[in-house]
């Protein structure tokens, strides 16, 4: 059985990691082992979003790397799939499994449907249902085009079946991002990084901006930043920076206040700014947060499944069962709205919550075991 494992961008390396893990247990206990191959398609190439997350996540250096790098959505789409398709051509695999929703997981997705390779996606089912999102569009085509369907929580299985898909496609897996955060547990609670800020548990916030929706535009990003700036004022905001976004705040520096760049040690209230951190450094940072405030979708499971209070930047969620759970809220991007529920959440105590369901740290296992069932009739 050979299976090839897709990586784009930043957000996958924590949903390939517990596949890998689990391949790698499944063949130390298993006479006929799975040979699993990565492909990196360099969709992000900044070595503080590649290389760091390789290392922490004890991945393996990638079988392929296609080196697309930056463009535009069709840019990076058409790369991919050029680039991977006499890959997957030469070795055959057995199936093609990929993850999230990035532009890199579209296009592998459609080459290996292109020539009828079996597929798998994982985290399947997710829906925003704002077709304004790119990655709404690579989720739904990539999920029409999958032969296994991983959900992750119980709207992605509706989502599906209410689209058409065969329910004999469709497995409730878990969230093998929470499986990451579980398996690497004890590594980042050992992280320096709060100690390094001089933070004390509880006693600040975290937040990240990346989508273009709020980046993109200078005043958008002027409004949200002055938004954020005045809930530091009551308690420092970490704010690790992606490259792109930095250099659109140093462009707006003169007209916002209260900014601080490459601080070494927090000394009071405010909004620091940092170099993107490495996962192990960023889920101590979030693990010990009164409140994080993100745009990012990972970011809303991770602070659930740790009863950290998260507000979501965005208008929709392609994960409801983080906000029915009770530690995320969904507000938009209104500066008085975002000023409202800061101060509301930092009123109230945190939540003592149980984790959503098969959110245990086993999703990957699942995700072998029925791969291993389906494509090789569970011989082992």
């Amino acid at each position: 059985m050979k299976i090839i494992l897709v990586s784009g961008a930043r957000p996958n390396y924590m949903k390939i990691a517990p596949i890998v893990w689990a391949i790698r247990r499944f063949n130390r206990r298993s006479a006929l082992p799975i040979q699993s191959l990565l492909i990196h398609t360099g969709q992000h190439y900044d070595p503080q979003l590649f290389d760091v997350f390789f290392r922490e996540l004890d991945l393996p250096v990638p079988d392929y790397c296609l080196d697309v790098g930056s463009g535009s959505h069709t840019q990076q789409t058409g790369r991919v799939m050029e680039r991977i398709e006499p890959i997957l051509q030469k070795e055959r695999p057995d199936l093609v499994v990929v993850v999230g929703d990035v532009n890199s997981t579209v296009a592998a997705a459609l080459t290996a449907a292109k020539l009828q390779i079996p597929l798998a996606h994982v985290e399947a089912g997710l829906r925003s249902f704002d077709r304004t999102m790119p990655e709404e569009t690579n989720r739904m085509v990539t999920d029409v085009l999958s032969d296994y369907l991983f959900v992750t929580e119980e709207s992605g299985k509706q989502n599906l079946l209410r689209e058409g898909i065969d329910a004999k496609k469709i497995f409730f897996v878990g969230n093998v991002m929470i499986d990451s955060l579980q398996q690497s547990r004890h590594l980042w609670e050992c992280s320096t990084a709060r100690e390094k800020l001089g933070l004390r548990r509880g006693e600040y916030g975290v937040v990240t901006l990346h989508r273009p929706s709020n980046v993109d535009q200078a005043e958008t990003l002027q409004t949200l930043m002055k938004a954020l700036a005045e809930v530091a004022q009551r308690l420092p905001i970490i704010f690790p920076v992606h490259p792109r976004t930095r250099k659109r705040l140093e462009a707006l520096n003169g007209s916002l206040s209260g900014l601080r760049f490459d601080c070494e040690r927090v000394t009071g209230r405010g909004l620091y700014c940092l170099d993107p951190l490495g996962y192990l450094d960023f889920m101590s940072l979030v693990s010990g947060a009164r409140i994080v405030l993100t745009d990012s979708g990972g970011i809303q499971e991770e602070t659930t499944f740790l009863n950290i209070p998260c507000l979501t930047l965005r208008n929709n969620t392609e994960r409801p069962v983080t906000v029915a759970h009770g530690t995320n809220r969904v507000i938009g991007t209104s500066p008085v709205a975002i000023v409202k529920e800061a101060g509301r959440i930092l009123k109230c105590p945190p939540p003592a919550l149980a984790a959503p369901p098969l959110w245990d740290g086993q999703a990957a296992e699942r995700i072998v075991a029925v791969l291993r069932e389906h494509i090789t009739g569970g011989s082992s």
